[in-house]
Formats: C-alpha cells, sequence, structure tokens
C-alpha cells in the first residue's frame, strides 16, 4: 500500500510539473512573440525609405541582401532643437560596416566640419556649394530634395562608398533611449563639464567608469568647446558611447524595457532598415561585443583663418580609408 501510495504522489507531483513547465513553456512564447510583433510594429512607424532607384544606392550594381551580404548603415544625430523639430543638423555622422559572414564590424566617425561639395542639380543655386557636411541635411530639408537622401549621398561622395541603410535620431530620441535601458556606463578618459541640454546647468564628469542617464549621456557625446576636446574629441568619445551602449543593449535586462524603446523608436526614429532587415541583422550579430568593433578615422587639419572653420581631410589619408571601407564591403 505504501508504495502505491507513494508512485500516486509521484504522478501527481510530475503531473504538475508537467503541467508548470507547460504553463512556463506557454508565457515564454507569449512574451517572445509580443516582444517581436512590439519590435515589429515599432519598425513599420520608424520606417522612410529615401527616394533612390531600385531603393538602392548608384554604386551598387545589385541589390544588398540585409543578413547575407556585407552592408553600410549610416547613423545620424540629429541636433533639431532650434528648428522646432524640423530640419536641424547631423551634427553626428557615423559610417557603420557590417559583414554578416565574417561578423567583422567598423565603426568610422565623420567630423561634423569636413568640408563638402553640394551641387546646384540636387538643391537649387540657392543652397550649393561649399558647405560643412552637418549641413547637408539641412539643405536637403530645405530644398525638398530630402533630408535623408542628400546627408546619405553626400557622405557616399565624400567615402566613394554606397550606404545601403541609414538611421536617424534626434536629441530627444537619444536622451529617452538611454534612460529605457536603464542608463550606459563609460569610462571617462579625462574630466570636463558641459551644459545640461535641458537646463543649461553644468554636469560635471570625473574620469573613470561612469554611469550616465539620458542628460548626462547627451552632454557627454555633444560636448566640441571645452579645451579638454583636443585630447578627448566628440569623435572619440562618440565611438566610445556606441560601444558601452552596445554592451548594455546586449544585457538581459534591456529585454523588459521594449515597451519605453518601442515608445521612443516610433516618435524621435527614422530609418529605411526594414522590420524584416532588423531582425536579420539581430540575428547575425547577437553575439558581437563592443570589442568587435574596429573603429577608423578620417585623418585631417583645421587650418585657422577667415571664413568657416572647415575640416579638410588629408586626401592620401582619406584613399586608404577609402580602399578599407571598400575592402570591409568586399567591393572592387
Amino acid at each position: 500500500m505504501k508504495n502505491r501510495s507513494k508512485d500516486r504522489r509521484r504522478k501527481k507531483l510530475k503531473r504538475k510539473v508537467r503541467i508548470g513547465l507547460s504553463l512556463l513553456l506557454v508565457i515564454l512564447i507569449s512574451i517572445g512573440a509580443y516582444l517581436f510583433f512590439e519590435v515589429y510594429d515599432t519598425a513599420k512607424q520608424s520606417f522612410n525609405e529615401i527616394d533612390r532607384d531600385n531603393g538602392m544606392s548608384d554604386l551598387r550594381d545589385t541589390k544588398v541582401d540585409i543578413g547575407k551580404d556585407p552592408v553600410s548603415i549610416l547613423l545620424l544625430g540629429i541636433e533639431n532643437y532650434s528648428s522646432n523639430g524640423k530640419g536641424g543638423r547631423a551634427d553626428t555622422q557615423i559610417v557603420l560596416t557590417l559583414d554578416p559572414e565574417s561578423k567583422n564590424v567598423t565603426m568610422t566617425s565623420i567630423p561634423r566640419d569636413t568640408k563638402v561639395e553640394i551641387s546646384e542639380e540636387k538643391v537649387s543655386d540657392k543652397y550649393d556649394g561649399s558647405h560643412k557636411i552637418n549641413s547637408a541635411y539641412t539643405y536637403g530639408y530645405l530644398s525638398q530634395y530630402g533630408a535623408n537622401k542628400l546627408a546619405v549621398e553626400t557622405v557616399e561622395d565624400l567615402l566613394n562608398i554606397p550606404i545601403d541603410r541609414y538611421v536617424a535620431v534626434d536629441f530627444d530620441g537619444f536622451h529617452d533611449i538611454v534612460d529605457a535601458v536603464g542608463g550606459v556606463t563609460v569610462d571617462v578618459k579625462y574630466p570636463f563639464w558641459e551644459k545640461n541640454y535641458y537646463s543649461n546647468d553644468r554636469i560635471y564628469f570625473d574620469e573613470g567608469v561612469t554611469e550616465m542617464n539620458g542628460e548626462e549621456a547627451l552632454a557627454f557625446v555633444r560636448m566640441r568647446k571645452r579645451d579638454v576636446n583636443t585630447a578627448y574629441p566628440r569623435e572619440e568619445r562618440q565611438k566610445q558611447f556606441i560601444k558601452a551602449t552596445i554592451n548594455e543593449v546586449k544585457s538581459g535586462d534591456t529585454i523588459f524595457e521594449i515597451n519605453k524603446i518601442s515608445d521612443v523608436l516610433k516618435n524621435n526614429v527614422e530609418t529605411n532598415l526594414t522590420p524584416g532587415e532588423i531582425v536579420a541583422l539581430q540575428r547575425k550579430f547577437k553575439s558581437m561585443g563592443s570589442t568587435s568593433i574596429e573603429t577608423k578615422e578620417i585623418i585631417g587639419t583645421t587650418p585657422e583663418g577667415s571664413g568657416p572653420s572647415y575640416f579638410i581631410p588629408d586626401l592620401d589619408q582619406l584613399d586608404i580609408l577609402k580602399k578599407e571601407l571598400k575592402d570591409a564591403l568586399k567591393l572592387s
């Protein structure tokens, strides 16, 4: 009798365990499905294609297959506070190349003051001529050529590589995304201060590992007028911050903030990455860490003199960079 009683108890326990595991599996599947469709819906609302023949760069012979072919993505940080959210300047421009096969990733920052030529054919004689590259976004908007389109094409002209996709985010979006993921931890190399974009108060950064909220992160990547910017330039801090953000987003806790992140992306981000392409890239690079990213830079000078303070790339070094980026994209 005792053995039969024990057997019944074991069977009941096993049944409870099976039911419990089944419920847990259903819950996990439900959460996974919810997160997938939440991100998918958000990506659809953020999607904003640029007007190009066959939806691809003029520097491509065939369309790229996102998730299979090496691709380039232009990250644009838009400063539109002085234009009430319309137009603005692309003061942060970073080119990523991603090779799904080798998992190699490069990141190249473009100095905001880089001198470029914008043609009359694109923006009319009202806005053509020599400009800083950050204003290409502005003149694309003002001329109705397309802000994102002109920013993308101007970077293509500078680096002589196709820019396959872009992601543009404004200040509020940057601030809110950092807060949504619970802040980002960065190892500050030199102490400095910068004004808070929202309150105009000073935010001080001490040397060492620092956890930043949205306001602090925005001040950290924006600073460029303090003396320390020479030793610790804006482009270096931006690349450092992106690497730190990748590590943060890869953490397990971030997934539970998906509602907050989705709300931010819907309102403050534009991209021509489709939802399916985002999923494909996530699958290919889900194991990528910040140490997997090779950083590159445009070498040049800012000559003193009257008029605009343009950054002038060193042409020989620029040619080397162009070749390196073409190699990263497996282009001849």
